[in-house]
């Protein structure tokens, strides 16, 4: 029997030295902010104030429970075959070697007893538990039941070969199958354990490609199914998402809600059909992992306060600016957070609703029936609320209610897809929003993209080329004591060097002098060198560039998501 020590993780962590109260602190706020639905450990590895090995040793001694590297011990494939596939997953666990009638099983919580319980009666076995990587333990979990999967649907009497002769009894036949309702969930809780943000499921001519996406960028998963079982895989996904699985040349969007490890997971499904087959992407929605607080955006200092007492401003009109998946909403979702309070109504309309906020009023858009920006918008108007966030503006006519909003005393938040902070500007004068309306309204805006992350756990000084130097504005000057920090690749972030995301950012104070500037129609050039020079602007790449000083990440991860010309130096 295990014997759990008096003395707390995080009591210990700061005794040893791991993490400061301070930041021990932040992580106790952000576990009572979530509704305790995560380890107080993992909230500390996710906001990067302490690495996997460093918290895995010292749960080791509060546990004390053995430590077992799977590197360097790793499991018996017989053995595995032991414990279904789902079971190990949503345990995180996996079994490693029988020693008589003692079964030795790598954990990510040895103290588990549900857990401990059933292995049990599924082996008829006494359980050894050891305490392993969590990481390490999805890996060989992905490595060994995938492959095991497919092996099984090779082995299948029948394959398709051709998807347009099924008829729907076929299609619904082969989502049935067991081994095809294994795959699509193995699929599901690998990417949610690989905290991936997209399930990306392709066909060509000879495979069927599957791809997450984490931390922004796509990767490939290992021992994709065959290509001949893409149909019974897409067929499945529809039943789940409840859509037409008959349909099969017209483009279709469904939801599946799924619980993983205690919580509650969204995914929104769209199909569109390719020359060979459907595409599906599947976006997973997870709120315990995307709602984070305003300090956890990754704002610098400067711009963090300006933004704080931007939206603390009772009326005006604030716009967030980026592209598709620069994280526009969820810095949007943060400030409705900090702000909210029982005396203030908030009301948002969105498309879609994507993470449910206490407190706020959520209307979700649908152009079918008329429910569309513009006209949800016009009504929340009548709502008497305080303080409101538009999902998009993308007309004139949001523009103009939006301005009208503002104008009448509401705080209004939303976004646009513009290239940097000045760019908004121009954006709704070509929306037809008349300048002095625009000079009257708008407070500030916010441009930012998503870099990845140095992994903590691997990362390392090196040495870059000068002509990389130049391009992001860095002097042998600047390096002095501060080294260029880069990940080597390591289990705990997938050999790629990266693990999770933070933003850069960039903001435009609207002041008199760009006021002025908007009514007489200033380019967006002209303001933004007015903010750099007057208001001591800090652009994308000049923030980006301070985050690779500080060694969060690389040049090059900087230069991926900004424009070179953004910095003068």
């Amino acid at each position: 029997m295990l014997k759990l020590k008096r003395t707390l993780l995080g009591t210990l962590l700061v005794e040893e030295g791991l993490v400061t109260p301070e930041q021990l602190e932040t992580a106790l706020n952000e576990q009572r902010r979530n509704g305790g639905g995560k380890r107080i450990g993992e909230i500390l590895i996710s906001l990067r104030f302490l690495s996997e090995p460093n918290l895995l040793r010292t749960l080791s001694r509060q546990l004390d429970s053995p430590l077992i590297d799977l590197n360097e011990e790793p499991p018996d494939p017989q053995i595995i075959a032991l414990i279904p596939s789902e079971f190990a997953l949503r345990h995180e666990l996996i079994p490693v070697r029988r020693n008589d009638e003692t079964l030795v099983v790598a954990m990510a919580d040895p103290l588990d007893i549900n857990a401990l319980d059933d292995l049990r009666l599924l082996t008829g076995l006494d359980i050894a538990p050891m305490l392993a990587s969590p990481s390490e333990i999805r890996r060989l979990c992905e490595q060994y039941y995938m492959s095991k999967m497919i092996q099984g649907v090779q082995e299948a009497e029948r394959a398709v070969e051709d998807e347009d002769n099924l008829d729907i009894a076929d299609l619904q036949k082969m989502a049935k199958e067991e081994f095809v309702i294994q795959m699509v969930n193995l699929l599901v809780n690998q990417a949610i354990q690989d905290r991936a943000s997209d399930i990306h499921i392709e066909p060509f001519e000879k495979e069927m490609r599957v791809r997450y996406r984490v931390d922004g960028v796509l990767h490939d998963v290992h021992n994709s199914p065959p290509k001949r079982f893409h149909a019974a895989v897409v067929s499945r996904i529809k039943i789940l998402a409840d859509l037409n699985i008959a349909e099969r040349r017209l483009p279709q969007d469904g939801r599946i809600r799924i619980r993983h490890a205690g919580r509650q997971i969204d995914l929104r499904v769209s199909t569109v059909p390719t020359v060979y087959g459907e595409s599906v992407v599947l976006r997973i929605l997870d709120k315990h992992t995307a709602m984070l607080g305003l300090t956890e955006l990754g704002m610098s200092g400067a711009i963090f306060e300006q933004f704080r007492r931007l939206i603390q401003e009772p009326h005006g009109i604030i716009l967030v600016t980026g592209p598709t998946g620069s994280g526009k909403t969820t810095t949007l979702y943060a400030s409705l957070q900090e702000i909210y309070s029982t005396e203030k109504k908030v009301i948002t309309v969105e498309d879609p609703v994507e993470y449910q906020l206490n407190g706020v009023n959520q209307i979700q858009v649908h152009p079918q029936i008329g429910l569309t920006f513009a006209s949800g918008l016009r009504s929340i108007v009548r709502q008497d609320p305080d303080i409101i966030m538009v999902g998009e503006i993308r007309d004139h006519e949001t523009v103009e209610i939006s301005i009208h909003a503002a104008l009448t005393g509401h705080l209004v938040f939303s976004t646009l897809h513009t290239n940097d902070a000045a760019g908004a500007v121009s954006r709704l004068l070509d929306m037809g929003a008349e300048p002095y309306l625009i000079a009257s309204s708008l407070m500030g805006t916010v441009a930012q993209r998503l870099i990845r992350l140095n992994c903590t756990a691997c990362r390392t000084p090196y040495e870059e080329k000068p002509e990389a130097l130049r391009e992001i504005g860095i002097t042998p000057d600047m390096l002095k004591d501060r080294p260029l920090m880069r990940g080597r690749g390591c289990p705990e972030c997938r050999n790629v060097g990266f693990r999770g995301r933070g933003g850069i950012y960039e903001m435009l104070v609207v002041d008199d002098p760009v006021r002025k500037m908007i009514v007489e129609r200033a380019s967006a050039t002209t303001i933004k060198h007015y903010a750099q020079r007057e208001q001591s602007m800090v652009s994308m790449l000049q923030d980006g560039r301070e985050k690779v000083l500080r060694g969060d990440t690389t040049i090059q991860e900087v230069l991926r998501v900004c424009q070179r010309e953004d910095f003068t130096i």
